[in-house]
């Protein structure tokens, strides 16, 4: 079901108000209860595919659970090699708000890029892992990146890139491979809580500290930045109304000690329900 222009414009607004309608929004409000993707335990729930190995391969134990903490680690490679991988959820989903706590440690592993340097991501609305190629090096998808800083220069986090994907801003579709937010940066190996609002295959935004840091619409198939995939997975021009989390390995060491969704699909034809528990559940 796609959001109307005065619907995503009423869900946009909502999010930059949250604050000033903190006492409504709060007023008997009832919020679903969050659904944790990782339990703490293992990631049974979960799907490695990582580039150049079969999807289900958990090539040297890329994505393992200690100390109650996803963690992404690079012990077992001798070199990374552009070894790109990502962890995906059992089951799609369309209309939600998704809650990750991370931070980023240690160094990065032998042969990594620069740019992948303190970055890792969230990928949303991605394609189902099992149609993934073993050579494929990113799902498609849409990205919010999580970006960590050096001490000392600016880095924005909760960035965007599009893996074989668009998105449309301002009314004009935006092709660029990534686009920055309007965060500060995070330096160090602190704690940091990435929130995304996706409603479907109308608005998807991504919030840090109870800011709306970037906003877009219409998620759609297209483009490049993404190789050796299937080419019937990739449809240019279909829009993403749906589609599966994952978390991503890109050479540096990253922990994930929470990985929350609330569903969101129930209120999704009443818009003035979707803005009370949207506002609710931001301000938790």
């Amino acid at each position: 079901m796609k959001f109307n222009k005065f619907i995503a414009a009423i869900a946009i607004a909502s999010l930059c108000a949250c604050s000033a309608n903190s006492q409504v929004a709060n007023n008997g409000v009832k919020t679903p209860k969050p659904i944790q993707l990782f339990n703490g335990k293992d990631i049974k729930d979960w799907t490695p595919k990582i580039k150049l190995h079969e999807v289900g391969e958990n090539y040297a134990n890329t994505f393992r659970v200690e100390d109650g903490l996803l963690k992404v680690r690079y012990d077992g490679y001798s070199d990374f090699n552009q070894q790109y991988g990502h962890l995906a959820y059992k089951k799609p989903y369309s209309y939600y708000l998704l809650k990750v706590e991370y931070r980023f440690v240690g160094d990065q592993t032998k042969g990594g890029e620069g740019w992948a340097w303190r970055n890792s991501g969230a990928m949303l609305h991605g394609q189902d892992p099992k149609t993934m190629l073993k050579d494929q090096d990113f799902p498609i998808s849409i990205e919010g990146q999580l970006l960590g800083g050096d001490g000392k220069n600016e880095r924005t986090n909760s960035n965007l890139c599009t893996p074989g994907t668009n998105v449309v801003i301002k009314d004009k579709l935006f092709t660029p491979h990534c686009l920055s937010s309007t965060s500060k940066t995070y330096h160090g190996d602190q704690w940091v809580t990435a929130e995304f609002l996706v409603l479907g295959d109308s608005v998807i935004q991504h919030i840090l500290d109870n800011q709306v840091v970037l906003s877009y619409n219409k998620p759609q198939i297209g483009g490049s930045n993404v190789i050796n995939y299937d080419p019937a997975q990739k449809t240019d021009g279909k829009l993403l109304s749906e589609g599966f989390i994952y978390l991503q390995s890109e050479s540096h060491p990253i922990d994930f000690r929470k990985v929350e969704l609330y569903d969101l699909s129930p209120y999704k034809a009443d818009q003035t329900k979707l803005k009370q528990v949207v506002d609710a559940l931001l301000e938790k």
